[in-house]
């Protein structure tokens, strides 16, 4: 039907007569000359119609409108000097017009504009709803086809490079005890028995290493039962690896080597190797979080040494309880950030109660060392404490010092947070800037308080660290997870290959092993018939694409996303089934809307 696509015209086309097909982005009448944007996934290109050159198709043009589809047929000419377009890729170019057919009209009012010339506001829930049309738009088609370029170059290079095979895995498995929470699907044919959809591949990935496929990739359709944030949806799409007979450091490497071919392809850039790393400690200590933003400098320093005796009680309760307290030093502080800011009220002070502190404490450093802050921490700090304290935090006068004080976590997450809003408010991030960072040795476990019990920080089939395989408590994981800009885009680890190992870690977080044998008795018995050792790691495509694409939410980098509240709007999913099919499946809903108030 067509010979070109719209945007793939130049001036190697002149004087050839080509026929496109796609939809008019926009119409203008100059005196009497039409000027036409056809538009398809390609791009957008200058159709002309006037009545001396082109009369056959001018009364036709006429009646064209906005996302009308057609298909014209005419001759490539150069555009006039005066009207060359440096803006688009077909801007030496325009075709005149010999035939136009109208293969289909737009027969209601647009809910919004898609021509690539509007930059109108568009709420998202009619964004969702008319999905088909917002993603004609310019910005939207140019994220799908990114997504597109990402991920064949991710085939290409496992493929090409490193000798991977593709290998599809169940999207009907069984639940599992650990990790968010499962979609579960009553089964027909076995009545009062529940398939789950999979968190991911990562029982089966871990079979096909027992079964010889030693390189495996997927492109993975993944589900979660949980609460949505920006970065996150119940269905969602990721990059999952695993590779037999290496080690972490060799599955580093490779991955490093995958990184590097994503952004040379997609972005033109080529990354510094190897990429910066920290441990897991390292990364709390100085950032308060285990996926640090490490393009600008703002690190946390832990002052509970000098506050263990202090008469304020704020500090030296919060570590004679078993919390700490930490610094976020500022430089030049005084002048950017007021007291209005710091107090209640103020959108510092918002953020730290936020995250859950009860206040937010500081000291502004003056000349000759001086400090001003509430009397309570200014008569507990000795001249030699003081010292200390301007020491241990490099401050300088004109430094503001923030500070949080109590358990550990509540203190990291708050001047995480805070030095992130301080970081983006000072001009201290540079968006065109791409860091790429490695987080090592995470602790294998973390106390689930409401359980009383520990659970695995990744998951239960993480190897842990040979040297601490006498107390797993304690242990470090044979873990890694990659920080891209301050957001974790991928994570993994070496696997258990041994029975006994696999078990140990069963025990550790409370599973019997009557309970470990009828969740997972499958991939122990797995692990006696020869099972070489391994590891892997998981991309999430979704957020790895938002970030490429410079996007705040991987809905714009999806086809058809689900909203915060689960709901596809465009298809109006979930919905009630008909009795009939709960009552094959042997199903009752006891689920009874509220009445309104």
């Amino acid at each position: 039907m067509r010979t070109h696509y719209c945007g793939t015209i130049r001036t190697e086309q002149i004087g050839e007569t080509i026929t496109l097909c796609g939809w008019v982005d926009r119409r203008r009448d100059l005196g009497g000359v039409i000027f036409l944007h056809l538009r398809d996934r390609s791009g957008s290109v200058q159709v002309v119609s006037d009545p001396v050159r082109t009369p056959e198709t001018y009364p036709l043009a006429e009646t064209l409108r906005s996302e009308y589809v057609v298909k014209i047929t005419g001759r490539v000419y150069a555009r006039p000097e005066e009207s060359l377009n440096t803006r688009i890729d077909t801007g030496e170019i325009e075709v005149y017009a010999e035939q136009i057919e109208i293969l289909n009209r737009v027969h209601k009012q647009l809910p919004f504009q898609v021509s690539q010339t509007e930059n109108e506001f568009v709420r998202e829930d009619l964004r969702l709803k008319y999905r088909y049309l917002d993603l004609r738009r310019e910005r939207m088609s140019a994220n799908l086809q990114l997504r597109h370029r990402v991920i064949k170059t991710i085939r290409r290079c496992l493929e090409d490079r490193f000798n991977f095979m593709e290998i599809e895995t169940p999207i009907l498995t069984r639940s599992t005890p650990e990790g968010a929470r499962d979609f579960i699907l009553p089964s027909r044919v076995n009545l009062g028995e529940w398939f789950a959809l999979p968190q991911s591949p990562q029982l089966f990935k871990q079979l096909l290493m027992v079964s010889g496929f030693d390189r495996y990739y997927q492109v993975a359709r993944c589900f979660r039962d949980e609460d949505l944030r920006a970065d996150r949806q119940p269905e969602f799409t990721q990059l999952d690896m695993e590779m037999s007979f290496m080690s972490q450091e060799e599955i580093i490497e490779l991955n490093e080597e995958l990184i590097w071919q994503i952004f040379k392809e997609i972005k033109g850039v080529e990354l510094a190797r190897p990429f910066p790393r920290m441990t897991y400690a390292e990364a709390m200590a100085d950032y308060g979080c285990d996926k640090p933003d490490t393009r600008f400098d703002l690190k946390l320093v832990n002052v509970s040494e000098l506050f263990k005796d202090s008469q304020f009680k704020v500090f030296s309760g919060a570590i004679a309880s078993g919390g700490i307290v930490k610094i976020l030093p500022i430089p030049g502080g005084n002048e950017t950030i007021s007291n209005v800011r710091i107090k209640p009220g103020g959108n510092l002070f918002k953020e730290a109660t936020e995250a859950g502190a009860k206040g937010l404490a500081y000291i502004r450093v003056l000349e000759n060392n001086e400090i001003d802050t509430i009397g309570a921490i200014k008569d507990s700090l000795s001249e030699e404490r003081k010292q200390q304290l301007l020491t241990l935090t490099n401050a300088k006068p004109g430094d503001l010092l923030l500070f949080g004080a109590g358990d550990a976590a509540m203190v990291n997450k708050t001047l995480d947070r805070l030095r992130l809003v301080i970081g983006r408010e000072l001009g201290l991030i540079d968006d065109n800037k791409v860091n790429l960072l490695w987080v090592t040795e995470f602790p294998m476990f973390e106390y689930n308080a409401d359980e009383k019990r520990l659970e695995a920080l990744h998951h239960p089939f993480t190897s842990p660290h040979p040297d601490d395989i006498g107390d797993l408590t304690t242990a470090r994981a044979q873990a890694y997870d990659i920080i891209f800009n301050g957001t974790e885009i991928g994570g993994g680890s070496v696997r258990i290959h041994q029975r006994e190992v696999q078990e140990k870690v069963f025990s550790a977080i409370g599973l019997s092993a009557a309970e470990a044998n009828d969740k997972f008795g499958f991939l122990l018995e797995a692990f006696e018939y020869g099972t070489p050792p391994h590891g892997g790691i998981a991309y999430g495509l979704d957020r790895l694409v938002m970030l490429l694409a410079g996007e705040d939410s991987i809905r714009d980098t999806i086809a058809f996303p689900k909203t915060q509240q689960a709901r596809c709007l465009l298809t109006n999913a979930p919905a009630q089934v008909d009795a009939k099919q709960l009552k094959e499946l042997e199903v009752i809903s006891t689920y009874k809307p509220k009445a309104d108030s």
